[in-house]
Formats: structure tokens, C-alpha cells, sequence
């Protein structure tokens, strides 16, 4: 038996988009049109990470999920195209606003959202002004192409997430991504320890990555792009530049890699009875 599915990565620069949601759509199109079936966009596309600062006029970039221009737009065509699309969007929730994830399957129908879970708060990244962490905990999505785990940005950084995803039966991991210069130290490039954090995932949890970046500069920031598809062994497949526009694809199959998976054995032998320590939340306090 095999099943085997296309996934695809976008990567563009929002910033310099004249109608970035309709930049995001004709390169959603292109995807489609090379077979992609899972087609994953960077984090926060719909314009300019507004988050290197703290600015209270950006809370009016928030949306609920319902009506969401982006929802709506994306809801449309992946219906039309018979594609799955992991949605970015700057989420508000009456008083409540959240770095989300609207997931819509390939008959454009909403499966639900999974809000980001790991905030972070530094210079150029200053998420805690703007997000509330998402309570529901990590979620995966049975859609029509298979099951999937997605995280979001920073939560790519953090095992923990990859493996709670794939014990709960992922069978790709997605991350949608905002990244690129450390204001606090222009000499500091993180795209090689980004990259190899989720490299770290894939062979950990025998499965494959994706991850979508954007790119540009944006006020003094330069985003990295390098956006990427790694398979269940950590081997980088396809591969996007720092500044460049454009579609990845990678084929996989998910029957060989479930059975591959087994093989490695990293399931059956975790001594989850070791593990409270992960659960402490001050694991190295008072003895």
C-alpha cells in the first residue's frame, strides 16, 4: 500500500507586497498547479510583521476567525484547487487576541485552529505585547492528504512540540514562520541553528518538515527566508535562498515512512515514566 503526497512551501515578502493576501493566493495557484495538495504559507503573511515593536494601532489588524479576510479568501480556493491550507492569521477573540492557525481542508471547510503556544518577547520580536498563549495545547488534522502537526514559529524551536504532535499521530510537520536579524546583535545569523532545530525533529520523530519563511527587509529588519522541505531523515530535499520568491515541493510516502517510523524503534522504546521532569515547571528548584 502506498500514499503518497505532494506538500508544497511558499515563500515571499509580505512587506513588499502591493495586496499580500492576493500575492499569497497566486502562489498558493502555482503550487497547486506543480500538484501540491498541502500547501503551506509563512507565518503572519498578510502584511508586515508588525510585531518588531510595540505599536497599540496593530491591534486593529485582528480578526476573529470568522469573516477573516484571509479564512474567507484561502477558504474559496483551496475548495477550487482540492488543496489543504494551514492559514496564518493575527487572531482576536473578543477581548483576547492570538498568533493562529485556521486550517482548511481541500473542500474548503474549516477543521479548526490551533493557536500558537510558545510566545516569544525580544528585541524585534516582541509577541507578548500583541498574543495571548493559546490554552488548547498541540493539535494534529486529519485532512484529506494525510495528518499533519502544526506549529508556529517560535514552537519550532521546542522538541517537546514535535514530539507531542507525532504521539498524536501526525504524520508531517508544518511551521509557518516570521524570522530573520537579531536587532540586538546585527554580527548573530540564525538561520543555520533554525534550520537544523527542525532537521533535529525529523529525524527524531522519523517524519518529514516543512517550513516556510519570509524574506525581506522590513524597517531595518531583514528577514531570511531560506524556507525549506527535509524528509524522515533530516536530508534537506528542497530548498528555497534568502531572498527569493517562490514554490517548493517534495513527494513523500506516508505508508513507508509510518513503516519506517516503526522500524526506528524511537516509539517503542520512550520511558514516558521518566519524563515527569518535562512536566515540572520549575524542574531545578529548591532540593
Amino acid at each position: 500500500m502506498s500514499r503518497t503526497l505532494r506538500v508544497s512551501a511558499i515563500q515571499f515578502a509580505p512587506a513588499a507586497a502591493s495586496d499580500p493576501l492576493e500575492e499569497a493566493a497566486g502562489l498558493v495557484r502555482e503550487a497547486a498547479g506543480q500538484g501540491g495538495e498541502i500547501i503551506l504559507l509563512p507565518e503572519l503573511f498578510m502584511g508586515p510583521y508588525f510585531c518588531r515593536s510595540q505599536d497599540e494601532a496593530c491591534f486593529d489588524l485582528a480578526a476573529p476567525v470568522d469573516g477573516h479576510p484571509a479564512v474567507e479568501r484561502l477558504s474559496a480556493l483551496a475548495r477550487e484547487l482540492g488543496v489543504v491550507l494551514p492559514v496564518s492569521i493575527f487572531e482576536r477573540d473578543g477581548p483576547h487576541f492570538y498568533n493562529s492557525i485556521v486550517i482548511v481542508d481541500a473542500d474548503g471547510s474549516v477543521l479548526g485552529t490551533y493557536r500558537k503556544s510558545h510566545i516569544p518577547d525580544g528585541p524585534g520580536y516582541q509577541e507578548k505585547f500583541y498574543f495571548r498563549p493559546g490554552g488548547g495545547g498541540f493539535k494534529v488534522w486529519k485532512t484529506r492528504f494525510g495528518t499533519i502537526g502544526v506549529g508556529i514559529c517560535w514552537d519550532q524551536w521546542f522538541p517537546e512540540a514535535a514530539r507531542a504532535m507525532a504521539l498524536m499521530g501526525a504524520e508531517i510537520l508544518l511551521y509557518p514562520t516570521a524570522i530573520g536579524a537579531e536587532p540586538q546583535d546585527p554580527t548573530m545569523d540564525t538561520a543555520a541553528r533554525w534550520r537544523r532545530a527542525m532537521l533535529g525533529h525529523a529525524v527524531s520523530n522519523t517524519m518529514p518538515v516543512v517550513a516556510a519563511n519570509r524574506y525581506g527587509d522590513e524597517g531595518g529588519q531583514v528577514f531570511y527566508g531560506t524556507s525549506f522541505i527535509a524528509d524522515q531523515t533530516g536530508e534537506v530535499v528542497s530548498e528555497l535562498g534568502r531572498s527569493e520568491t517562490g514554490v517548493i515541493s517534495a513527494d513523500f510516502d506516508l505508508d513507508a515512512i509510518r513503516t519506517e517510523r516503526a522500524a526506528w524503534g524511537f516509539f517503542r522504546d520512550r520511558r514516558p515514566e521518566f519524563y515527569g521532569i518535562l512536566t515540572a515547571s520549575d524542574p531545578g528548584g529548591e532540593r
